[in-house]
Order: structure tokens, then C-alpha cells, then sequence
């Protein structure tokens, strides 16, 4: 409806992803699997029904997604045109938790709405899909009982850290500029292993605590997923991250992340959150196809990953453009 042009986000960034990868030959229509939408059911996992019921009024809506006109909008069409879609994405990373306990991997493009807890949205994020994604794998999947975020979007992740609080069973990382927002000093007490960045920190510092850190947590507790919240606002010129780092730079971040799983047999799930400029799809998909070359992801992955039914895929919200998968 032309609102995405009101917003600092690239509403059609994971297609684009999708797009690039398709064009690389690394995925095809026939590997592409939809994502289900969240249900109210499974939002009441974790969110309150009284925050649910609040997001049937439009003014609170705009608030969250910082897109003001929306106010003027019936909600039947918010919760069409905007709402939906991050159900949608919502669903994709629940769905993407199970691949990757399936299959020792998984990549939700798109997802990774870290400012929204049970309670309160808030970031451009109105659904808590990585909170969502822990407890749905704790309550419903067997041998599933520790879980380690790492969270390395430029902005720190206040909403899963006011849901996990209190859980010694989540481990949290999280790497953010300490000067931009949301600066939620309440939610800090939940961070386990807190990585606070300065303006325009650039490549060579920056991966040198990145493979500090991730190497650190993982030796500290020992989880059985790792949900990692891969947003590219980290990159040089980004008008909300306020670092500097290259292109190269998220690609590697990304592979010494997958590494430090991948080589301890532990899952990971990742999700790409935040990320502000016309070139973050782009970048996206290129740190995806240097996992593969790096023999994180793949086929050849899997084997003794454990059992599933679902084939080498990618999955697509179609409404959405976001997408998880198994490839």
C-alpha cells in the first residue's frame, strides 16, 4: 500500500534474499516450502491476551512499527498488510527452531523481532518470535532444555531479555552499540555475556570479539540450540546500527558464528532481524551461499543430524518475502 516507503525498513528485503539465492542456482520453486502463519494459540505461549487484544487497534500498531500514518487505517487492514506478515515470519522461525533440531541447522530470512517481549512491542517488532521459538522447543520438542541466544543486531535485544530474565536455562549474548537504542538497562541484568560496541567500531575489533564471545559462551554452558539474531545494521552507513562494518565483515561474523556451533555438534538457528539499507539483502545472501561453501550448511551437513521428513529446502512466507529452511 506504499507505507513501507514511510519506514527506514526494506519491506522487500527477503525476497530479495530469496531472490539472489535463487539467481545463484542455490535454491529453486521446488525447494521452497510456505511458512505457517502464527496462530492466536500459539502467540498465547508466550504473549498475554491482554497484549494481543491491544493490537486491535490501530494506534498501537503505529506505535510499535513507528509507521504514524497507520493510525488513520482500519485495523482489519493492519492486521492484514502488517500484522500478518510478521505472523507469518513469526511462524517461519518457530517452524525454523524445530528444522534445526531436526536437521542441525535452519535460517529463517527474516524474523528476529528482539525489542517485542510477552508484554510490550516495541522497535518495529510486535511479535516475540525468538521467546516464542525457546519455549515451543522446551514445552514440545524432547531433550531440548538449554538454549543460547546470540544476538549481534547493532541494537540490543531488550525483549527476549525481559522474557528470559529470570530462565537460567537461556544464555544470552549480546553484542549492540551501547549508545542507540532501545538502552534498556533493566533487561541488561539478563545478559549473561554483554558485548558493548562504541560508534563506528569497525571489522578487525569487531570479529575479534565476536569469536571471543561466541567461543566463550559456548565453552561456558554447553546449550542444545543456539538461536543466533543475525541483523546486518552492524554495516557501515546503516542510519540506525552507528557501526562500521564492511560487507566481508558480516559475511565472516556470520561463519564464525555457524563455526562455533557447527564444530561442537550443537544446532543453530539464525534469524537476520534488523538491517536498514538497499544492499542488506544482498549481503544476506551472500554470507549464506559462503556458509555453504564453507561446508556450515548443506545436504552434506546433515548427515547424523537426526531424523526428519522434511527434504533439502528453503521455506517462503509468500506474503511476506521472509523464509526459513533446511537447505
Amino acid at each position: 500500500m506504499g507505507l513501507e516507503k514511510l519506514h527506514p525498513f526494506d519491506a522487500g528485503k527477503w525476497g530479495k534474499v530469496i531472490h539472489f539465492l535463487k539467481e545463484e542456482q542455490f535454491i529453486t520453486d521446488e525447494t521452497i516450502v510456505p511458512a505457517r502463519e502464527a496462530s492466536e494459540e500459539d502467540l498465547l505461549v508466550v504473549h498475554t491476551r491482554r497484549y494481543l487484544s491491544r493490537l486491535k487497534w490501530s494506534l498501537v500498531v503505529a506505535t510499535i512499527t513507528e509507521i504514524p500514518p497507520l493510525i488513520f487505517l482500519p485495523n482489519f487492514l493492519v492486521q492484514r498488510k502488517v500484522l500478518r506478515p510478521l505472523r507469518t515470519q513469526t511462524g517461519g522461525t518457530i517452524m525454523a527452531g524445530k528444522l534445526a533440531m531436526d536437521r542441525g541447522w535452519a535460517i529463517n530470512v527474516g524474523g528476529g523481532f528482539h525489542h517485542c517481549s510477552s508484554d510490550k512491542g516495541g522497535g518495529f517488532c510486535a511479535y516475540a518470535d525468538i521467546t516464542l521459538t525457546i519455549k515451543f522447543l522446551f514445552e514440545r520438542v524432547e531433550g531440548v532444555s538449554r538454549a543460547t541466544i546470540i544476538d549481534l543486531d547493532a541494537h540490543q535485544g531488550n525483549g527476549h531479555e525481559r522474557d528470559f530474565l529470570d530462565d537460567r536455562r537461556v544464555y544470552i549474548m549480546d553484542a549492540y552499540n551501547r549508545y542507540i537504542y532501545p538502552g534498556d538497562g533493566y533487561a541488561k541484568r539478563a545478559i549473561r555475556r554483554k558485548v558493548e560496541l562504541d560508534w563506528g567500531t569497525e571489522d578487525i575489533e569487531y570479529l575479534q570479539k565476536v569469536e571471543l564471545h561466541s567461543e566463550g559462551a559456548l565453552n561456558e554452558i554447553r546449550p542444545d540450540i543456539v538461536v543466533y539474531n543475525a541483523g546486518t545494521d552492524i554495516l557501515d552507513g546503516d542510519p540506525l546500527g552507528g557501526l562500521a562494518i564492511s560487507p566481508q565483515g558480516v559475511v565472516k561474523r556470520d561463519e564464525i558464528v555457524f563455526k562455533a556451533a557447527r564444530s561442537r555438534g550443537i544446532p543453530i538457528l539464525m534469524v537476520t532481524s534488523g538491517g536498514y539499507q538497499k544492499k542488506t539483502a544482498r549481503v544476506i545472501a551472500d554470507s549464506i551461499l559462503n556458509l555453504h561453501r564453507q561446508g556450515l550448511i548443506g545436504e552434506e551437513v546433515l548427515d547424523g543430524a537426526g531424523p526428519s521428513t522434511v527434504p533439502v529446502m528453503m521455506s517462503k512466507s509468500v506474503s511476506s518475502g521472509a523464509a526459513i529452511g533446511a537447505m
